[in-house]
């Protein structure tokens, strides 16, 4: 077969077709090729990942049907090889063809010693038939009020959610967690694998928790970093967010107190929190000042001499809420789908789906948590998504489980993890951080390398990156 290198995107609802040239089925097995000669957009100077594909049913439930080709990658171990690990960055809608390759730089590239380190594209991510529905945004009309404003996204929101799934009603409607789970299970088999290790980040956690439930007898060992809740209601997921995200503000607050004698904000948490949200109110620009005082961990310092600059009257650069993203996931093509994302998310999750409610809910959150409440930005987002949600129902397995929590982030919550244990079992590492998906660049890394080459469980705490002193 001819090898031609192909980019970019695929329409769905226009045409299906392999992204790679190089496919197989599950029983034939994947015939490699360096990704950098076969993939559009691949770092010609990566001479270590190859890639292929696989051709899976779009419906599992009509295996003779419709299929497209779901895009592979790996990393051959560099020493006795003990199987393999798949492993995905999160999202949903974010493609994981490059973590082989960014995990491998990181804290953690012993994984890559007795396992070979396999990557993958989700359905309608990228080279594995990426979804596509243009939309256009306007900006809106300055002078309405932010509920009218909200009101009108929100039926953009929908109209484009409408001509989206219209494009591949099929297509749009098997965008599921489970539907992921179950490609990966033919990634294993196009591999030989009777059993597979992975890795997943955020939304990555909860596909190898649906994984562990559709195919606990296939799995070698499972480590879930930034550990999704067991279930996914879009309301509570704002509460759970933004209460982490005010504890924070509360964290900086008493950093702020300890360090007086730097910046002169109050000797107490007290006096600090009055004095920031004085400064908030009389800032000509509200959202630059949350970001400051949302701000991450280890950004406190800066954080604390740009409030100091506001008040003396300076002007700091805008400031938005951090997502403290901790995991270099960057993909050639693309890095993130947000069609895919929005369909996985709505296809799956409850919560409000009426505008008004929405907004009452925001309100109340806004008021429950004056800092971070009113950031919140998954309640009501799946408003006027024309499917009906099937919910996550994970079970527990038998097969080595590790989580991984972060004491103080936001994004991942560590009551999640606390939350998903209770449900599917396995050991917690805490580690002492507010930064999503960190485990791969701490020197604790090296739990998870043990974990993959032993079966180690821990249920120790570990430290993150130490907040920088006051300056």
């Amino acid at each position: 077969m001819s090898i031609k290198k192909l980019a970019g995107p695929v329409l769905v609802g226009l045409l299906l077709v392999p992204l790679l040239p190089v496919t197989a089925t599950a029983a034939e097995g994947l015939s490699w090729q360096p990704c950098r000669t076969v993939a559009g957009g691949w770092p010609a100077e990566d001479q270590r990942t190859e890639c292929a594909t696989i051709t899976v049913p779009i419906d599992y439930a009509q295996p003779d049907g419709r299929t497209f080709e779901l895009a592979v990658s790996r990393i051959k171990a560099t020493g006795s090889r003990d199987g393999v690990i798949l492993v995905n960055p999160g999202g949903p809608g974010a493609s994981g063809m490059s973590m082989p390759r960014d995990l491998l730089a990181t804290k953690a590239a012993g994984l890559g010693v007795h396992h070979d380190i396999i990557g993958f594209a989700p359905r309608g991510v990228g080279y594995s038939a990426g979804l596509a529905c243009p939309q256009d945004s306007p900006a809106p009309d300055p002078s309405l009020s932010d509920k009218e404003e909200a009101r009108l996204q929100s039926e953009r929101d929908a109209r484009h959610y409408q001509d989206c799934v219209a494009r591949d009603p099929e297509f749009t409607a098997n965008l599921t967690t489970a539907n992921v789970a179950r490609d990966m299970d033919r990634i294993r088999q196009s591999l030989g694998e009777e059993k597979i290790g992975y890795y997943g980040i955020s939304w990555g956690t909860a596909l190898g928790a649906e994984y562990r439930t559709l195919f606990d007898d296939h799995v070698a060992a499972m480590l879930l970093d930034s550990v999704m809740g067991s279930t996914f209601d879009l309301t509570a997921v704002d509460h759970d967010q933004m209460t982490a995200l005010e504890n924070s503000f509360h964290d900086f607050a008493g950093w702020l107190a300890d360090n007086d004698r730097v910046y002169h904000f109050g000797a107490t948490k007290e006096a600090v929190t009055k004095a920031l949200l004085d400064l908030r109110e009389q800032a000509s620009d509200r959202s630059t000042v949350e970001g400051l005082l949302l701000g991450a961990r280890g950004e406190w310092p800066e954080s604390a001499q740009q409030l100091v600059q506001l008040r003396s009257g300076g002007e700091v650069p805008g400031a938005a809420v951090p997502a403290r993203i901790g995991f270099d996931w960057n993909d050639p093509n693309p890095t993130f789908n947000p069609d895919q994302e929005n369909a996985l998310i709505c296809n799956e999750s409850s919560g409000t789906r009426d505008f008004e409610t929405h907004w009452r809910n925001h309100l109340a959150l806004s008021a429950e948590l004056p800092v971070a409440g009113s950031h919140g930005s998954h309640d009501g987002r799946c408003a006027g998504w024309p499917r009906p949600a099937t919910t996550w129902d994970f079970k527990p397995g038998k097969s080595p489980l590790q989580l991984v929590g972060h004491a103080y982030e936001s994004v991942t919550p560590l009551p999640w993890a606390h939350d998903m244990r209770a449900r599917i079992g396995g050991s917690l590492l805490t580690v002492e951080d507010d930064v999503h998906g960190s485990l791969a660049n701490l020197p604790c890394a090296s739990k998870a390398v043990e974990f993959f080459d032993t079966g180690k469980t821990s249920n120790a705490t570990c430290p993150g990156a130490p907040i920088p002193p006051a300056a």
